[in-house]
């Protein structure tokens, strides 16, 4: 039983750590669907977690090259600005406080061609920090990426691509909550995460049998 218990407070830093890196890892801005048809006016989740101690106080969102802004939701406690292929949320009071998100509704014209576009996106923290989502799938910091299908011929160009909204523009809850999980099936993990998982494992290893061999001893 002290053996089992020694070996248990080996394995409790390890575990701490691999669960702290899961959740840094986890939680970037994303934007979903990520994937929709040419040319479709698509209504788009901008979802923003806090990953801080501080509140996000403004989001910026860069349209991709070949996309179009045309609206977006009204959000309480929020006003928005557009400049150029820039779009930003601003905090009227408080912002995202620490273990919170909030999502962002908007609709934007798809590009006329297949392909992948990036949506890169900006957090400012309200103690003037920044963080920045515009790095490559695998990085520390990856875009959000959408992949923009050949739509099927029929349509009058206002559907919703390959989200599976209705004509009318909006979002059911369960509608929003198959998007987030398509998002998280899909997206992608640091390496970071494998490099520490192999690490806590092969240092819990070696802490036992180090045990195990003291005991004989």
């Amino acid at each position: 039983m002290r053996l089992f218990r020694k070996i248990a407070a080996l394995a409790a830093p390890a575990a701490a750590a691999l669960m702290l890196f899961a959740a840094v890892a986890s939680a970037h801005v994303t934007v979903s669907p990520v994937e929709s048809g040419t040319g479709a006016w698509e209504t788009y989740t901008l979802k923003v977690p806090s990953e801080k101690d501080v509140a996000i106080v403004q989001v910026d969102l860069r349209i991709p090259a070949g996309a179009e802004f045309k609206q977006y939701e009204v959000t309480p406690g929020w006003e928005v600005t557009v400049e150029g292929n820039k779009v930003s949320w601003i905090a009227k009071d408080g912002g995202i406080a620490a273990g919170q998100f909030q999502r962002f509704y908007f609709t934007a014209k798809n590009p006329d061609t297949a392909g992948d576009i990036n949506w890169d996106a900006y957090q400012h923290y309200a103690d003037g920090s920044l963080v920045q989502w515009s790095g490559e799938p695998g990085s520390d910091s990856p875009h959000s990426i959408t992949t923009i299908v050949e739509a099927s011929g029929g349509g009058d160009g206002h559907g919703h691509g390959a989200s599976g909204t209705s004509a009318s523009g909006t979002m059911t809850m369960d509608e929003h909550e198959a998007i987030v999980a398509e998002e998280n099936s899909k997206a992608s993990v640091s390496p970071l995460l494998y490099i520490t998982l192999g690490i806590s494992l092969v240092s819990f290893l070696l802490s036992a049998v180090a045990l195990l061999r003291g005991r004989k001893e």
